[in-house]
């Protein structure tokens, strides 16, 4: 068995991005469902953004998980190629799946800005720190 303390935290962001496309989905097919929307009226990119109220924040955050977390998914298969892991390392992803599950919730839940832009940036600092950690795993 290939087992790496590194590709748990990777398995849970994918994981999570999953859950927020259910989330999405669901949201997305009773919101159309419930105010009797013809499915072809959402082929129009601002008709559908104004039709989909209630989906909007689900739909912006399902967007918003392919776009920083790349880095990290990025990050993840770069220490595991070069065999560099150590448990700082580790905790730094962990900690940006849990940052980002919390911008996640905020976003497909209240949808607070502010609430959800701290969130945003603490996710963004530990991501830019497991960078800095690759660099000097690389430069060393």
């Amino acid at each position: 068995m290939f087992y790496q303390p590194i590709l748990l935290p990777l398995l849970a962001q994918v994981t999570l991005t999953f859950l927020v496309w259910v989330h999405l989905y669901v949201t997305r097919l009773t919101e159309i469902s419930r105010k009797n929307i013809e499915p072809q009226d959402l082929a129009r990119r601002t008709g559908g953004q104004s039709l989909l109220v209630d989906s909007a924040g689900p739909s912006d955050n399902f967007k918003n998980l392919f776009e920083m977390p790349m880095l990290f998914f990025i990050a993840i298969l770069l220490s595991m190629m070069l065999l560099l892991q150590d448990m700082l390392l580790v905790q730094l992803a962990w900690a940006y799946v849990v940052l980002r599950a919390l911008h996640s919730l905020i976003h497909c839940t209240y949808n607070k800005v502010l609430h959800r832009f701290t969130v945003y940036i603490a996710s963004t600092l530990v991501l830019i720190l497991m960078w800095l950690r690759l660099a000097l795993y690389i430069l060393d």
